[in-house]
């Protein structure tokens, strides 16, 4: 079996390359997937359905097109990372969490210290709460250990 792990969330660190690579290197049966994480790509993928003045409404076709891409691959996703950085409200990933666990799908969330409190209900319907990538490989390695 390939576990598919949908990796969620802030976008200013290079925390989803630091999953992969781990993953990599241990030689685990894991496909990793996301959102499109380019901001400008992202903000403008409604853009080919007309010029908008109003940014409400460019916003919300864009929206709705990154929703095709993000809600099919957590709907795919054996486990969902959903990481929250602590330079920006992550207010998508939180989005994505509540999706994911309402779809019946693990989560596990990754953050520091300083975020615990403000993220007390996600956390609580995380199977596990990651402090770095490294233990989020840890857990893939075990939950996708082949005996």
């Amino acid at each position: 079996m390939t576990w598919n792990i949908y990796l969620s969330g802030e976008v200013h660190s290079d925390w989803r390359q630091t999953i992969i690579q781990g993953v990599l290197e241990a030689g685990l049966p894991v496909t990793c997937t996301s959102a499109v994480t380019d901001h400008d790509l992202s903000d403008a993928a409604g853009d080919h359905l007309g010029v908008e003045n109003d940014p409400f409404w460019r916003d919300h076709k864009s929206a709705k097109i990154n929703a095709i891409r993000t809600r099919t691959l957590i709907g795919q996703c054996d486990i969902a990372v959903i990481r929250f950085g602590p330079k920006y409200k992550q207010w998508n990933a939180a989005f994505e969490a509540g999706y994911a666990v309402a779809l019946g799908k693990p989560i596990l969330t990754l953050h520091d210290e300083s975020l615990i409190h403000a993220l007390k209900e996600v956390d609580s319907a995380a199977l596990a709460v990651a402090k770095t990538p490294a233990q989020i490989v840890e857990i893939l390695q075990y939950v996708t250990l082949q005996r």
